[in-house]
């Protein structure tokens, strides 16, 4: 009877945990390793499986493995296939594997692996547990141990030729995805999978297809380097350049292509679950022998302008992997990698010619891009009837200019519609500025005999002027209408307070703005301090907030009431009082006696005195001789909204521009 095989596996402890358990951080990487192992073995098809029991089962029909390549190559830490095998292999592919540690990456995820394999019906299996291996290396600090894998039973391998790894125990179950979300990620690392190579990679049962990819349908522009025709094939392009003889740099060789998308959030890739744990589009990948080698170098380009949050690509530069052992046509072994295998290393004289070669690529695609960009946003903005309009009855050196002006506002990354709408918008009158501004200049040489020359000019500030109020005027409609969904038995208070005092036009259109009166705020303030602490508790509780403002001229006192509070006239009179003889102390000091003291009184409800017979009036009269009204929430809201309601229907139909402003806003485009 013949002895148990025995597969022994030499490692260190350092190795184990740099080169296999820290290694990876999620299962797309490893699967990487996996698929790429079955690449170098000649496989044509890779099954990817996850078990019921939560295991994750990979099954290439490579060459398979005797058990003398277990011990030999396998198992055998560091061990170079490009060595021992120079060349290509069967197949006539050039191998993806290099360093020998591949297969360490299994440990990244699976605290065991199980491997089935069989080579001309040879068939072997044996199990390799991370924590046994850790318990028999931990003996030995510094120095390589050996531990022997157990054997299997071989009586499950229904195959002749091939390997199925059987990983258990798994670590980052966080990082597994959906089956989509794992296709895709898997498609993204190499560039050999599809029929036209005769590689298959099958996950659950669904192929991987370069579509998987799933970013091809959103570039827009894109620039190619050598024949990339199937890339072509699967995008919408609208502008396509090749660039093929522009990326010679030193003798090194590149291909591949570089995109803009269509928007920055075609660049954010989720997964089918709507998680934020997908790969970061915005960047160039290489891929080295169609295998990800570095998932992103703009990074290290430092680029900064707005187009580059659009950018994607992929370059494939086999030159930084040449080798395929001795006595093939490249002899020295110059390796291009990182030992995690996951970068090219960034002193490389290679890298360095590269990132000179994209560079230039890439301010050729900003030029390129901002010209293509402002057609494309030329196009949106007269998409809006009334901005084409608007551009045809420009004389042809303004409607050029102004052309210029809306394609540039699509260089910006602004995305929403409204938002597009508003810069739009603000990119007409901006411009109808510019253009009163240039014929006001040319007034100078029109002779005096040129009335109607003179009063175009005069027209067309006075059209600008108008539009300017119009939009003020919708503005402050939905302001209201804003403020009114706010306010309810609950919030009124607390809403109007927020609102009214930095909004004076709702008590009074024709306080605009207030003055800059920072100084006598502060006087006031103190003032209001003063007064206040002669209240009663009475006095306090009825009142909600005082605020004084000046504005037009006059010095504006709003005191607001609780809504719900019921208030007498000669009380609000008896605190009007007090306010108004204490400001008129501090004007005297100031010399300014003559200037106006107004005061408004917002409550919810009328004054109760206002029920008696001739209550309203006698009231109405009494607050006039102290510069004092009265105004409620309800009807101030009404008051605004109907005034300014009705200053917009009356110039709905008098101003042109105003129109041309009012329909962006009003644009609704047809839903595709």
């Amino acid at each position: 009877m013949s002895a148990e095989p025995k597969y022994p596996l030499t490692i260190s402890l350092n190795v184990l945990e740099h080169l296999g358990i820290n290694l990876y951080s999620n299962v797309p990487a490893v699967l990487a390793e996996t698929v790429a192992n079955a690449w170098d073995a000649d496989a044509s098809t890779v099954h990817v499986n996850w078990e019921e029991d939560g295991a994750i089962v990979i099954q290439d029909d490579g060459i398979g493995m005797t058990r003398e390549d277990i011990v030999d190559r396998f198992l055998k830490v560091g061990y170079s296939r490009r060595h021992a095998q120079p060349g290509l292999t069967k197949k006539g592919r050039r191998p993806m594997g290099r360093k020998g540690i591949g297969k360490l990456s299994l440990f990244s995820i699976a605290g065991v692996v199980d491997v089935e394999t069989a080579r001309d019906g040879k068939k072997n299996a044996f199990r390799l547990d991370v924590e046994k291996i850790r318990d028999e290396i931990r003996t030995k600090p510094g120095k390589a141990g050996t531990y022997h894998a157990v054997p299997r039973p071989t009586d499950l391998i229904d195959f002749l030729d091939g390997t199925r790894l059987i990983l258990r125990s798994l670590r980052r179950r966080r990082s597994i995805t959906t089956t989509t979300g794992l296709k895709r990620r898997v498609a993204r690392r190499f560039s050999i999978i599809g029929a036209e190579q005769g590689f298959r990679v099958v996950v659950n049962e669904d192929e991987i297809t370069p579509t998987d990819r799933d970013y091809y349908d959103k570039i827009r522009y894109i620039w190619t380097y050598g024949d990339q025709e199937h890339v072509i094939s699967q995008c919408d392009v609208e502008e396509h350049e090749d660039r093929t003889d522009q990326v010679s740099h030193n003798g090194l060789s590149v291909s591949g292509w570089l995109a803009t998308v269509r928007r920055v959030r075609d660049l954010k890739d989720e997964d089918s679950a709507g998680s934020n744990r997908g790969d970061n589009l915005n960047r160039i990948a290489i891929f080295v022998r169609g295998k990800l080698a570095q998932e992103d170098m703009l990074a290290d380009l430092s680029e900064r302008g707005v187009y580059a949050s659009y950018l994607i690509g992929e370059l494939h530069v086999d030159d930084f992997d040449q080798y395929d052992g001795p006595g093939t046509d490249t002899l020295e072994d110059d390796d291009a990698t990182t030992s995690s295998r996951q970068r090219i290393v960034e002193d490389d004289e290679r890298y360095r010619n590269l990132q000179e070669i994209v560079w230039q690529e890439l301010k050729h695609i900003q030029k390129c891009w901002k010209e293509l960009r402002s057609d494309e946003g030329v196009k949106t903005a007269i998409s809006i009837p009334a901005v084409k309009k608007w551009l045809d009855q420009l004389s042809g050196g303004s409607r050029e200019k102004a052309r210029a002006w809306l394609g540039r506002l699509n260089r910006l990354r602004i995305e929403d519609l409204n938002e597009q709408k508003s810069l739009i918008k603000h990119a007409v009158l901006a411009f109808e500025f510019y253009k009163a501004n240039e014929d006001l200049r040319q007034l100078e040489s029109v002779s005096d005999a040129n009335l109607d020359a003179i009063l175009q000019v005069f027209k067309s500030l006075d059209d600008v002027e108008s539009s300017l109020y119009g939009q003020i005027t919708r503005q402050r409609l939905r302001q209201i209408d804003v403020l009114r969904q706010r306010i309810d038995d609950n919030a009124i208070e607390r809403a109007i307070q927020e609102f009214l005092f930095e909004h004076l036009w709702l008590l009074d259109p024709s306080w605009e703005r207030v003055e800059g009166s920072e100084h006598m705020e502060g006087r006031v303030s103190t003032l209001l301090k003063d007064v206040d602490a002669t209240l009663s508790e009475e006095e306090k509780r009825a009142r909600f907030d005082i605020q004084y403002r000046k504005t037009a001229g006059k010095h504006v006192f709003i005191e607001l009431k609780r809504p719900k509070r019921i208030v007498s006239t000669s009380q609000i009179i008896e605190q009007v009082r007090k306010y108004r003889s204490a400001m008129m102390k501090l004007l005297r000091a100031q010399g300014r006696s003559e200037e106006p003291i107004e005061f408004v009184v917002l409550l919810g409800r009328e004054p109760s005195d206002w029920a008696d017979d001739g209550g309203q009036a006698s009231s109405t009269g009494a607050l006039d001789s102290y510069q004092s009204r009265i105004v409620f929430y309800e009807k101030l809201l009404d008051d605004a909204y109907n005034a300014y309601s009705a200053y917009a229907e009356q110039r709905r139909h008098k101003a042109y521009l105003e129109s041309v402003i009012k329909d962006i806003e009003d644009y609704d485009p047809p839903t595709p």
